[in-house]
């Protein structure tokens, strides 16, 4: 899975200052007219609605954004570096990777053409026409530019999606959403069939939603022990978690329980999400010859159990319906919730002086 990357980002040098002098004829006592060089260029991270993943940034690891030129005579200022534009998918949280410990988030890019500057370019050092004073009419001195600044970037893709599929390996998650929407996931009858996420539209009468398939996981995910993180981060965006588990288990109430305790060592806020629960393949014999007991021991789960058929659809409308109905309720109570503003926090630049040739 292509959803989490590390690159090395270097913004551009700042261009020197001049130390320059007119020498026109017929101009007596010229002046300094040396220029300005000019900043560096930036490392710009940008949401883009057609990037699908961060495989990219497998492939290429370092990115360097252009120096700023020098200045030069007559007080030409330096011409400004380019800056490096990289778009990664809408969902992708950028930050610095720390040294000591743990990272520091710098944005969450959650629509597309959202972007954040990563690595400011350096400022370019004043020309010898900045110095000059009624005591100082001929100064010998220009700035050198500042260096760009340069970090280690940690990108990471969390899924946007209004509803999250979840459960154990080969519950049937796959089936379920090839058949509510127009999906077309891998099915198959080995553990792991589903190794990305993967969307679908649902449409119930005149409204819709995301629908999201999230891989299975085992027991210890939160270890990072199977898909592990690859499947847990992915849930983070999620307003609502439909849990699927199999009626022919042994214990369906025991798999819910485990999953839920996954969500729980790996982020508290993942098993607090609203949750429907639905107990799939209904149509095998087997299963319909337990059911009562399987209603009675989900009975304390503490959410709304539907009996559905991935396989012959039967149930499934009614558990969109409810998804829909708890989606819509979580929504609105999000909305009136103030969302907090991401803050920035520049580094001081020390600007330093020195004569040049």
């Amino acid at each position: 899975m292509f959803d989490r990357a590390e690159i090395e980002v270097k913004a551009g040098d700042g261009g020197d200052g001049k130390v320059s002098f007119r020498h026109e004829k017929f101009v007596p006592f010229g002046g300094p007219d040396g220029g300005d060089g000019g900043g560096g260029g930036d490392v710009i991270v940008r949401a883009d609605r057609g990037v699908t993943s961060l495989k990219f940034f497998r492939q290429k690891r370092r990115f360097k954004a252009a120096s700023g030129g020098n200045g030069g005579g007559k007080k030409k200022h330096g011409r400004k570096g380019e800056d490096v534009v990289l778009g990664v998918p809408v969902g992708t949280v950028v930050s610095y990777k720390l040294q000591i410990a743990g990272d520091s988030l710098i944005a969450d890019l959650e629509k597309p053409g959202q972007e954040v500057v990563v690595a400011k370019g350096g400022r370019g050092g004043l020309g010898n026409a900045r110095f000059a004073t009624s005591t100082n009419q001929a100064p010998q001195i220009a700035e050198k530019g500042e260096a760009g600044e340069e970090h280690s970037i940690l990108l990471e893709l969390k899924l946007i999606a209004d509803v999250g599929l979840i459960g154990y390996p080969n519950v049937g998650k796959s089936t379920l959403l090839a058949a509510v929407s127009a999906a077309k996931p891998k099915i198959a009858s080995y553990p792991f069939t589903t190794r990305e996420p993967v969307l679908g539209v649902v449409e119930v009468g005149q409204r819709s939603f995301v629908l999201a398939e999230i891989p299975g996981l085992i027991d210890d995910a939160h270890l990072g022990r199977g898909l592990g993180h690859d499947f847990l981060r992915h849930i983070a965006r999620t307003k609502v978690l439909i849990h699927l588990v199999d009626g022919s288990s042994a214990s369906p109430a025991e798999d819910m329980a485990k999953v839920n305790t996954e969500l729980s060592l790996f982020d508290s806020a993942l098993a607090s999400k609203p949750q429907l629960l639905a107990v799939n393949k209904i149509d095998l014999a087997p299963v319909r010859e337990r059911l009562d007991e399987i209603k009675k021991s989900l009975a304390d789960v503490g959410t709304k159990t539907f009996l559905v058929s991935a396989a012959s659809g039967e149930g499934l409308p009614g558990l969109m319906e409810a998804a829909l109905k708890v989606l819509r309720s979580t929504t609105a109570g999000r909305a009136g919730a103030k969302t907090p503003r991401k803050v920035f926090h520049p580094k001081p630049r020390v600007s330093k002086k020195a004569r040049l040739p």
